[in-house]
């Protein structure tokens, strides 16, 4: 292609790429002039736009990777100029996904060249959804490319570098074989043997080298799922630190050390480091961690915490209302060495909290916040557990644990509405049927299913969260896509595990969300529904049909669609019953 840096070539919506994609280029060119032009871009065609791009500026390659310019964008150049004009130079430029400047690397007629950082912060995606693949253009008219292109390439994947060094060959493999061997430059002798590898080795030896490359690939993808997380480390040599006067940070007064306040009864040992300080804190003569975990496990099962104020164990904060029982506790969970899960065994076996919920007007009168445990504890469900036990009574709910987050139903639109430009990209498959823990979560932005019902946002730490009832709550709960789904996946289930008539299934799926069978009052409420929805659906045939295709999974084909419907209408009711709802 020739560029006279009035024209360019517009490819179209290909090579889309974001900053978690792995992507490579190659292509030879000869500049006409090598001051400035865009060899390659998507991105806005004006000026520090966003998008991804590679061009020459005073013979330097630059690869610029923009949301935008200044504060969010990796940008990098070569250091040396390292293009001429009028002169054929082959270039390739990978990015290994890791939003970082370290992961792109720019090879000039085969070499790996260094890099000098302009910046290397990104935090938003850098696709340009709106802008084709262009050739010859972008940053705007000013910066068109002109001279020649040939052999543009595009990967999908990051080259390495001897895949980089082969593709900077111009020279056919019968062109290399027409040389004798002593006068071949070495990218030649190795596009050689890999040629011969690939199309003429012998059986056993091909097999040898597919299995070195499957192997290679193999730990390069074990190497890649491992997560990473951010770990302090103790510098070798601690900077000085000083008492600020008035709080001036340009007013340094006396210096000062680490150490903590000389109340703390530490029996001698200093405390110098983090390391130190985390073993006092959950040492045995220090109760108040201890105090504090008791107080918050006690919390998430009765629903309010021995200490009430569970944020603030301070002088601003209430009195326990069993001030030997929290302390007995957490000597317990000292003794059991900080077994949680023992903890809880002990909480949930004991007879206070075996006791019924059922409430007389006298204890209502005397105790109505059930602080002196009278009666056991009766709390709505969180907001992950409502959404949780749907999925696991209807065997939705995918049980894999670990791995990254994942995004569940979600409106259309109100991600872009509340929380950043990029698209909400809903799971696929199991993941979008994985535990509430799991679910992908902004900073500033609850996922709306769970803020519904009172999930705390993440802007600060909140420890004691609050419950509400609100007529919002029960629309989602009855309309909701994830609960629709989840009623026909239980009513589906009814129908395999309760081969006869329609009392029984309602009696499995009864079962199935609270763990015991219907009364006879409450089994004939249910069947008069069922009865009549049965009759209206197959009345209106396309509302059935229109209840059931919620949701990504699909209805059973098998099962008659009237029935199908009328049987997840009751399983809706049931799943939204107090009793399912809340925990008594």
């Amino acid at each position: 292609v020739d560029l006279d840096g009035t024209t360019h070539l517009d490819l179209g919506n290909i090579a889309n790429f974001g900053y978690f994609d792995k992507f490579s280029f190659s292509c030879w060119i000869k500049p006409a002039h090598i001051e400035r032009g865009t060899i390659l871009s998507r991105m806005e065609d004006v000026p520090e736009g966003s998008g991804y791009s590679i061009r020459l500026t005073d013979g330097k390659v630059e690869v610029d990777l923009v949301k935008r310019w200044l504060d969010d964008s990796i940008r990098v150049e070569t250091r040396p100029p390292v293009v001429k004009a009028n002169n054929w130079t082959h270039l390739a430029v990978t990015y290994d996904g890791t939003r970082l400047a370290a992961g792109i690397r720019v090879f000039v007629d085969g070499r790996p060249v260094p890099l000098k950082v302009n910046l290397d912060y990104i935090n938003q995606s850098f696709n340009a959804d709106d802008a084709p693949l262009r050739l010859g253009a972008g940053h705007g008219p000013q910066d068109r490319y002109r001279g020649q292109l040939d052999d543009v390439r595009i990967y999908s994947r990051a080259l390495t570098a001897e895949e980089a060094s082969l593709l900077s060959e111009p020279n056919t493999i019968t062109e290399i074989l027409r040389t004798t061997p002593a006068t071949r430059t070495l990218r030649q002798t190795t596009k050689l043997r890999n040629w011969y590898l690939a199309a003429h080795a012998p059986d056993a030896i091909r097999a040898v080298f597919e299995e070195r490359d499957k192997l290679a690939r193999e730990r390069t993808s074990f190497d890649e799922s491992i997560p990473t997380v951010m770990v302090m480390q103790e510098q070798q040599q601690r900077r000085p630190t000083h008492i600020l006067k008035r709080g001036e940070y340009d007013l340094p007064g006396e210096e000062v050390s680490p150490g903590v306040p000389a109340s703390i009864d530490l029996s001698g040992t200093p405390i110098d480091d983090r390391l130190a300080l985390a073993r006092w804190l959950v040492d045995e003569r220090n109760p108040l961690a201890a105090r504090v975990a008791v107080n918050r496990l006690w919390q998430q099962l009765f629903g309010t915490g021995l200490v009430k104020t569970s944020e603030d164990f301070g002088s601003q904060g209430e009195q326990p209302s069993h001030p030997e029982l929290l302390d007995w506790l957490a000597t317990e969970l000292i003794r059991l060495d900080w077994d949680v899960k023992g903890l809880q065994k002990l909480i949930v076996t004991s007879a206070t909290y075996r006791q019924a919920s059922k409430i007389t007007p006298q204890l209502l009168e005397r105790d109505p916040e059930n602080r002196l445990l009278a009666r056991g504890p009766r709390v709505r469900l969180s907001a992950r557990m409502l959404r949780d036990q749907a999925l696991f009574v209807s065997g939705l709910l995918h049980e894999q644990r670990h791995g990254p987050s994942v995004k569940p139903y979600q409106p259309e639109g109100l991600w872009k509405e509340i929380a950043t430009t990029t698209e909400y990209e809903q799971s696929t498959g199991t993941d979008l049927y994985r535990r509430s823990l799991y679910t992908y979560w902004k900073r500033t932005v609850a996922p709306p299913s769970l803020a519904l019902f009172d999930a705390a946002g993440r802007e600060m730490c909140v420890v004691r969260s609050s419950r509400t009832n609100t007529p919002l709550q029960a629309l989602a709960l009855m309309n909701d896509v994830t609960y629709l789904e989840a009623a026909r996946a239980l009513a589906e289930r009814t129908f395999r595990e309760a081969t006869g008539n329609t009392s029984d299934r309602i009696n499995q799926a009864f079962l199935l969300a609270t763990a015991r069978l219907p009364d006879h009052e409450e089994l004939k409420v249910l069947s008069n529904a069922h009865a009549r929805h049965h009759n209206n659906y197959e009345q209106h045939p396309e509302e059935a049909e229109m209840l059931i295709s919620h949701g990504a999974s699909k209805p059973d084909p098998v099962l008659n669609r009237t029935d199908l419907a009328a049987m997840t209408v009751i399983a809706a009711m049931i799943l939204n019953l107090d009793e399912v709802i809340t925990k008594e």
